[in-house]
């Protein structure tokens, strides 16, 4: 089923940095937040994505305060215990029925990846359209990115009881429904190819992602 409107657009901002050891906060702060070329890199994640999407909410555990300044509306999990990226994505297709009807579907994107194509809805979209997919995920470099993705708002009720039965894991629940990955080639910078889903793990890969931007 094709998208008639804008997808909803859920970052998710739920990863903590505790690989970034002493970098920021001591390994204990939101990665979302890390500055990056002197803004949030919540920011560069948002800057790419809202052309794409429709309305915009962010994924997030803990006092919502912490966001106040992107002035977006922040929604927690619904389902407790850690569940992982599902709750997350759970929460936003639950969001997005109440507060924007006319989507069918959300986007999701994680927020330490800086660099996110700005063709990631055409391209989903036109996977789902060219299939009988429901889900749309993003591939570069052999890989998939589970949290990369375009989703069915009809899904909910499954993933939902899905979660309540104890999953977790984001692709035990997709291979239950039809999707399709789409493959995104990498883009060339002072001779290299860069992938397109660059994630900051570390204050190695926080350094790398400054110097790309600074170029």
């Amino acid at each position: 089923m094709a998208p008639t409107a804008k997808p909803t657009g859920l970052l998710l901002a739920g990863g903590r940095s505790s690989r970034m050891g002493s970098a920021f906060a001591g390994g204990q702060g939101d990665k979302a937040l890390l500055e990056l070329a002197g803004r949030p890199m919540l920011s560069h994640v948002r800057e790419r994505l809202d052309p794409q999407a429709g309305r915009l909410v962010i994924s997030a555990n803990g006092d919502p305060a912490r966001f106040a300044s992107f002035d977006l509306p922040v929604v927690a999990d619904t389902i407790t215990d850690f569940a992982g990226p599902l709750a997350g994505i759970l929460a936003g297709l639950r969001w997005s029925e109440e507060n924007a009807p006319g989507a069918r579907h959300i986007v999701t994107a994680s927020t330490d990846a800086p660099f996110l194509p700005v063709d990631l809805v055409a391209r989903l979209t036109e996977a789902l359209t060219s299939s009988d997919a429901r889900i749309a995920l993003a591939q570069s470099a052999g890989r998939v990115h589970p949290v990369i993705g375009l989703w069915s708002i009809d899904l909910a009720n499954d993933l939902e009881a899905a979660l309540n039965a104890g999953c977790r894991k984001v692709e035990s629940w997709t291979n239950r429904h039809p999707t399709v990955t789409v493959d995104f080639p990498g883009f060339e910078h002072h001779g290299r190819t860069i992938d397109p889903f660059f994630n900051v793990n570390s204050p190695d890969d926080l350094a790398e992602a400054q110097q790309i931007l600074s170029r």
